[in-house]
């Protein structure tokens, strides 16, 4: 029997190949949707860690002038919202 060769196929009722169908599309599908939440994750990271690091520069000033702050944090809560929303490109 040592030289049984294998083609590397099954033969499977329409049924079964119909479930695997199905499943493979689904895996890709999942695939798609974690790409693109790891996307989302990446850009919340790099939009955030600049500005904790520059919160916490300076840590002996007990103050932190901030002009314009209202704009440029509403600014900010947008551009965030965007990526949250998956708008952001």
């Amino acid at each position: 029997m040592s030289d049984f060769f294998d083609f590397g196929f099954t033969a499977v009722v329409e049924e079964e190949l119909h479930i695997v169908q199905a499943v493979t599309s689904l895996a890709k599908d999942a695939e798609g949707v974690a790409k693109d939440v790891q996307i989302r994750l990446d850009n919340l990271y790099n939009a955030i860690t600049p500005l904790l690091n520059n919160l916490k520069k300076n840590p002996e000033k007990e103050y932190i002038l901030w002009p314009d702050r209202l704009r440029k944090v509403e600014e900010f809560e947008t551009y965030i919202q965007n990526i949250y929303a998956g708008t952001h490109k």
